[in-house]
């Protein structure tokens, strides 16, 4: 397994939050926490890094946030307990769960559970608006990042080249430097997976003239019948620069996961910092915006941890059955 980059959880600048866990609340927690992100330049490293600020200025652990290879990767280390926390895609995860994941082929993953709803992560693709890529089709046969291994994008991409009967060469890096390879050259097409805006992307289109591809309906039912877990996403004209029309693709929605051991305490106490401090959520990254506690149903295939299902019961949301 890949070793992940640990880093400090950075302050973030926003409204005071205050912890309300007592001293005999926190017995048994640890006193720093390991949270799986993604690749530098992904929503998950900067929605991961601003709530990992959160946790440790309201509760109290401190929090290291780990740069990893994304979805795949962070439902395996938060199975084997090498991670507290982590962010995954409901399609890996349920893929995990069934023992079908990449990293630990054959082991189902038994001791994930849900903590609370995130986003929803759209599939995106760019090229240089001088290339004379145009359509999906067009992939056939160049050269195109997919994102780091174990991400959602280099999950579910190549799974939709197949079902579309196209040649295309991949290229594995994280979101910035696959952003740079396109600018130079190295790649024709740069396609990932991440939450709006995704900070790649729009460092992209700030700094050179670029096409978003948008998915006809062809393209849609090819991706949803590689990929059942998706559904169609609409990503507003505007997201970004250079994309003055609204860009049609699919979808997953993203969740918070821990390990089964982790104290139905501090379960609580994290999933109640993410639900109640929403406008500080949203600081972090927009596209916390999805980031409500009506959205817990959107998750029906991983287990709700105890002390997550305890504050939504208690709030008025019903915890969904998974399949």
């Amino acid at each position: 397994m890949n070793t992940a980059i640990r880093l400090l959880a950075p302050l973030v600048l926003g409204a005071c939050i205050v912890g309300t866990a007592t001293a005999q609340d926190k017995e048994g927690w640890p006193d720093s926490l390991a949270m799986g992100t993604g690749s530098q330049g992904g929503t998950y490293f900067t929605y991961g890094s601003g709530f990992g600020s959160m946790i440790t200025e309201a509760l109290g652990p401190s929090v290291a946030v780990e740069i990893t290879g994304g979805p795949v990767q962070n439902v395996t280390l938060v199975e084997t307990g090498e991670h507290d926390l982590g962010y995954v895609t409901l399609g890996p995860a349920d893929e995990a769960r069934k023992g079908n994941s990449p990293l630990m082929p054959g082991v189902a993953h038994e001791k994930v559970r849900a903590l609370f709803p995130m986003y929803q992560t759209p599939l995106q693709a760019a090229v240089l608006a001088s290339s004379d890529i145009k359509t999906f089709q067009d992939l056939d046969g160049k050269r195109v990042g997919v994102g780091p291994r174990g991400g959602t994008s280099a999950t579910y991409w190549p799974r939709f080249f197949e079902a579309a009967g196209m040649d295309v060469t991949l290229s594995h890096a994280g979101g910035s430097d696959t952003a740079g390879q396109l600018k130079d050259g190295l790649i024709d097409a740069f396609v990932y997976a991440a939450g709006l805006p995704t900070g790649a992307y729009s460092q992209l289109a700030v700094e050179n003239d670029v096409r978003f591809l948008t998915m006809d309906e062809e393209t849609l039912n090819t991706m949803m019948e590689a990929v059942p877990a998706m559904s169609p996403f609409t990503i507003p004209a505007n997201t970004y620069e250079d994309q003055p029309e609204d860009v049609q693709t699919v979808s997953l929605w993203n969740f918070a996961i821990a390990n089964e051991e982790m104290p139905d305490t501090l379960a609580y106490e994290i999933t109640k910092l993410a639900m109640e401090n929403h406008d500080r959520m949203v600081q972090n990254h927009s596209a916390a915006k999805e980031t409500l506690p009506e959205n817990v149903g959107k998750n029906t295939v991983i287990p709700f941890h105890p002390g997550a299902a305890k504050w939504f019961e208690e709030n008025g949301h019903s915890v969904p059955e998974t399949k």
